[in-house]
């Protein structure tokens, strides 16, 4: 019996009952853990930017693990792949994101966790539904995820697919977010990327045939442009911006037994806390969770967080705006900035906020700089004899990727034609 999923980017994604590793996905996708991914936005605040961006890690995750099996089957047709390590990197694949908190990666800078840690710890975790179901198909499954996460996992290809700068996480969400966000920015040709993946059998790596070395680098530009136009657009990052002030006010507010609305010894207000919390609590947080916490803020007798709340719900942002200032200007203007908006009744601490995108997990740009020799991109070269190298040897356009910088400023709408006013006169002094 086939169970059928429809999906907006690979239209049908199929599993078979009948086949003992598709039962295992199929059960996999069925447990509470990764039922909980629904709950939970893939692009976090996008959804303040681009309407269309609400699907969900659920969707994406589900992409991910049908993109491996297509991978795993096209290089199983010139390289012997084991039927444990297929099933170790299509359920890795699958259930990579399992540990992602409330909208995505926006909470993990409040909370200070990651959740590729949290993936393990579920993962591995005997109490809960997918260690279970793990465990029955192989009683070493779940040590064997954790391993591949780390890149601990052999054969290592398994690792690369799954984690690496050209992988199948990656492959997926470029074209689903561009999809769903309707910025045309993420479109590659994916079907030639896969077909010209190879194993690198004597190094235990993937690599991409010299055939594929446009496709790959139109995957590189498209993901330059998503993070340039998409994943650090101004609004987006507005919207990260009040949510964090947001949830730090409420947090000082707990510590000072002054905040109004609170679920005494919640998991939430363990999270405000700071408190360590086991799995099964971290697995009840979702989007819902904070959202419901935010509208009851709405109305508390501090100003400042009923009006930060109610700029969140109501999507009253902050205005974002390039600063092209350095050193002493830059310095200057951010003293002044404080002054400015304190003065006009808001305490810079919330209302003030620097955006430097330094707090994203990885960065649009591809470079092999400080990146592990397991995540890099390798490339068959075009001279004969061929000879396999890192992809920025073989690629000009690659070498002439150049890294950017985002130095923003976000502060209340209201207050708009000060800080530009402010910002024009720091320029000017600048030059």
């Amino acid at each position: 019996m086939q169970r059928n999923y429809r999906d907006p980017l690979h239209n049908m994604i199929s599993l078979n009952e009948e086949v003992k590793e598709d039962r295992l996905i199929i059960e996999l996708i069925d447990a509470a853990e990764f039922q909980r991914l629904r709950r939970i936005k893939q692009l976090g605040l996008a959804m303040f930017t681009y309407q269309g961006a609400e699907h969900s890690r659920f969707t994406h995750s589900l992409g991910v693990m049908h993109l491996m099996t297509r991978t795993l089957n096209l290089l199983g047709v010139h390289h012997p792949i084991s039927d444990e390590a297929r099933i170790v990197g299509r359920v890795g694949a699958l259930l990579h994101d399992l540990g992602h908190g409330p909208f995505s990666h926006v909470i993990e800078k409040v909370f200070h966790f990651h959740h590729e840690d949290w993936s393990r710890r579920i993962v591995l975790d005997d109490a809960t539904e997918v260690n279970q179901i793990l465990r029955r198909f192989d009683a070493r499954l779940p040590e064997k995820l954790a391993a591949l996460y780390q890149h601990l996992y052999q054969p290592a290809f398994v690792s690369q697919l799954v984690s690496s700068q050209l992988d199948c996480d990656r492959m997926d969400y470029l074209l689903r977010d561009s999809l769903m966000t309707g910025a045309k920015y993420g479109i590659y040709d994916l079907e030639w990327v896969l077909h010209a993946l190879k194993i690198d059998e004597a190094s235990d790596r993937i690599y991409v045939e010299a055939k594929g070395l446009y496709a790959v680098e139109e995957y590189l530009q498209a993901r330059y442009y998503m993070f340039r136009q998409v994943y650090f657009h101004r609004t987006l990052r507005s919207a990260e911006a009040v949510l964090v002030s947001t949830l730090k006010r409420a947090r000082l507010l707990l510590e000072n037994q002054q905040l109004g609305f609170r679920l005494r010894d919640s998991i939430f207000e363990k999270l405000l806390r700071g408190e360590p919390i086991t799995t099964a609590q971290y697995l009840q947080m979702d989007d819902t969770e904070v959202t419901f916490h935010v509208k009851q803020w709405a109305h508390d007798n501090d100003a400042i967080l009923a009006d930060l709340a109610t700029r969140f719900i109501n999507r009253r942002l902050f205005k974002a705006v390039d600063l092209e200032l350095t050193g002493d200007a830059e310095a200057g203007f951010w003293i002044k900035a404080r002054d400015l908006v304190a003065q006009a009744g808001y305490d810079p601490e919330y209302y003030l906020i620097a955006d430097h995108a330094s707090d994203i997990p990885y960065y649009g740009i591809y470079s092999p700089a400080g990146v592990a020799p397991e995540k890099l991109i390798y490339m068959e070269s075009g001279s004969t004899p061929s000879t396999i190298k890192e992809i920025s040897e073989v690629s000009e356009v690659v070498r002439g990727m150049r890294s950017y910088q985002i130095n923003r400023v976000c502060f209340p709408l209201e207050l708009s034609h000060e800080i530009a006013r402010l910002i024009n006169d720091s320029t000017a002094r600048e030059a």
